[in-house]
This record gives C-alpha cells, sequence and structure tokens, in this order.
C-alpha cells in the first residue's frame, strides 16, 4: 500500500524558505507555481496566509516576514512573483518597502494587503509601484483571486478601494489658463511625495529637516488648491505642466 504523501507547508517565519525549484516538466503543458512572498507584522495572519497560499495549487510560499528590512535583505534573491505586503510594518512602511523593493526586482508584483482605506495610503502605494490594494477584511478567495488576476496582468482592488480611485479621477480639471509656479525645490519635493516619501523621508533624501519639508508641501497645498498629499498626487499625476525637471539646480 502506498503512503499517501501530504503537501509541504511553508512555515510561518521572518526568513526565507528555501529557494523554489521549477517541477520536472512533465510536457509543454508544465509550469512553475506562482511564488508568493509575505510582508505582514501581525503573527497570526502572517501564518494563516503563509497556510493558505501553501494549500493552494498553482501557488508556493517563498517565504513570510514580519518587517521590511529582512524582507528587502532577501526577497531580491527569491524574485517571487508576487509579495503580499502590509502598510503597517516596523523600521519602514510597507510602501517605502514596495518602492525599495520594485527597484531590485521590478518584475515582482506587490499587492497591498491593509486596513487602510483613505485615498492617501491608496495612492502612495499605488505610485510606490504596486499594483493591487486589498482591504484585509476580505475573504480568503478574494486575496487567492488577487494573486491570480494580478498574474494575467490585472489590478485587483477591493471595491471600496475601486470606487475611490474612479472618484479621485472624476473631479473636475482645473479652469483652462490657470498657470501654477512651483519652485524648482517643491516640484523635487512634489516627485518624492508622489513616490510615497513622507516628510521625515523627503528631509532625509534632501539633507533638509523636516520642518523645512513641511512648510514646503504647505506652500505646495496652497499653489495647488489641495488640503491632502493623496489630491496634490492626484493633480501632479493629471497635469503635464507639473512634471519635474522643468527647472535646474533647485534650492532651498
Amino acid at each position: 500500500m502506498t503512503k499517501r504523501k501530504d503537501k509541504p507547508m511553508a512555515h510561518s517565519m521572518d526568513y526565507p524558505s528555501k529557494p523554489l525549484e521549477a517541477p520536472a516538466a512533465a510536457g509543454p503543458a508544465a509550469t512553475s507555481p506562482t511564488s508568493v512572498g509575505i510582508v505582514e507584522d501581525n503573527a497570526g495572519l502572517r501564518r494563516s496566509l503563509v497556510r493558505l497560499i501553501s494549500h493552494t495549487p498553482g501557488m508556493a510560499c517563498v517565504g513570510a516576514w514580519s518587517e521590511g528590512k529582512s524582507a528587502l535583505a532577501q526577497l531580491p534573491a527569491l524574485k517571487p512573483d508576487v509579495v503580499l505586503m502590509d502598510i503597517n510594518i516596523p523600521g519602514m512602511s510597507g510602501i517605502e518597502c514596495t518602492a525599495q523593493l520594485k527597484q531590485f526586482c521590478p518584475q515582482t508584483q506587490v499587492i497591498i494587503v491593509t486596513v487602510y482605506e483613505d485615498n492617501e495610503n491608496i495612492f502612495r502605494a499605488l505610485q510606490a509601484g504596486a499594483c493591487g490594494y486589498m482591504l484585509k477584511r476580505a475573504f480568503s478567495e478574494k486575496i487567492l483571486e488577487a494573486i491570480t488576476e494580478v498574474r494575467s496582468g490585472g489590478v485587483p482592488m477591493s471595491a471600496d478601494i475601486a470606487r475611490k480611485v474612479i472618484q479621485a479621477f472624476q473631479k473636475p480639471p482645473p479652469k483652462s489658463g490657470s498657470q501654477v509656479e512651483m519652485t524648482p525645490r517643491e516640484e523635487e519635493i512634489l516627485e518624492l511625495v508622489s513616490q510615497g516619501l513622507v516628510n521625515k523621508e523627503i528631509g532625509d533624501r534632501l539633507n533638509i529637516s523636516y520642518w523645512t519639508v513641511k512648510a514646503h508641501v504647505r506652500h505646495i497645498y496652497e499653489k495647488l488648491h489641495v488640503r491632502t498629499r493623496s489630491e496634490a498626487v492626484v493633480k501632479f499625476m493629471s497635469d503635464s505642466s507639473l512634471a519635474p525637471g522643468a527647472h535646474q539646480n533647485p534650492a532651498n
């Protein structure tokens, strides 16, 4: 009698498992499983996601991490097809982790899985390179559908998130003839805001103080007639006159 072998389950851990090897080809139709990495600081949810991926045919978990630094140290070598990324993780936000990961692994598709559904986090995540945005309250099958969809070139989003994105882009365009005059430094800061960086990260990047960045951001809001970072990003994305690079040698 042949003893039944259960499919091995990836462990919930803060380091990657052994890199996946493609199964032996059984013909032209044979394909590798979709490899998935997980960055989630909640241990219970992290274990649940590992189990979910590991027990789903056609998917395999390459590892799970509780914070961004260790994930960034090891994910580039694994090059997973998809990463499920939380926003509120220790050390750095999941948005900044996404931006850095995309520099090393441009082919890896990042799906944000979070409790945050405000416009600012949504647009910062998409600007950082995320290609999907799911809420944690989504059922397990929705997470699996999102992974399959993103592998097919889709942009999976929870229904509430998709509605917010559509509403943001349906705002009436600015009146013609209005010209926004931005200083070189304001253009530079607006570009970094659109990449998902917060004021402290922008200050570190430009070697200026947090309070200087905050003052510049306030002036940007006033010039663009907006009240939030997400509105500034939307206007930045939709108005070609605000594109960076129009000036040289920015000054404080």
